[in-house]
């Protein structure tokens, strides 16, 4: 039968518009979101053993970290950038983190109007989510 496809779509058309709104009042209501999102990633410093495991285990090469060594001679930690604007938020540098340093939050406020803005500091973002209550 001809045009049985355009009869079907305008159904599912009808039905929706039928159907109740969907309104999201974003930003004034913020979304639940489920704890498997993976929108963002943190780091906790003091965790972080500079073993480059998550640096390795990056698709994109988007973390790239320093270290020094310390009377111990164990690493300490120095620089934690990630390029978040190549990132795909795989999860697979969590995964490979033996300490959980590094792990994936909700926050999902992300956009920014300049790409450079996209190389994040970890360890500064850290510091601050700490003092604003977020981590």
């Amino acid at each position: 039968m001809l045009g049985k496809g355009l009869f079907k779509g305008m159904g599912i058309t009808i039905k929706k518009m039928l159907g109740p709104n969907i309104t999201e009042f974003y930003p004034e209501v913020m979304p639940n979101l489920p704890k498997t999102v993976r929108s963002s990633m943190g780091l906790e410093p003091e965790k972080c053993i500079s073993c480059s495991l998550c640096a390795m285990a990056c698709p994109n090469e988007v973390i790239t970290l320093t270290s020094e060594k310390n009377e111990n001679n164990k690493k300490v930690l120095q620089t934690y950038h990630m390029d978040v604007g190549r990132c795909l938020f795989c999860g697979l540098c969590t995964e490979a983190c033996p300490t959980n340093a590094l792990t994936v939050t909700q926050e999902f406020e992300n956009s920014v109007f300049y790409p450079e803005d996209l190389d994040w500091d970890m360890i500064e973002r850290s510091k601050r989510n700490r003092k604003e209550g977020n981590e």
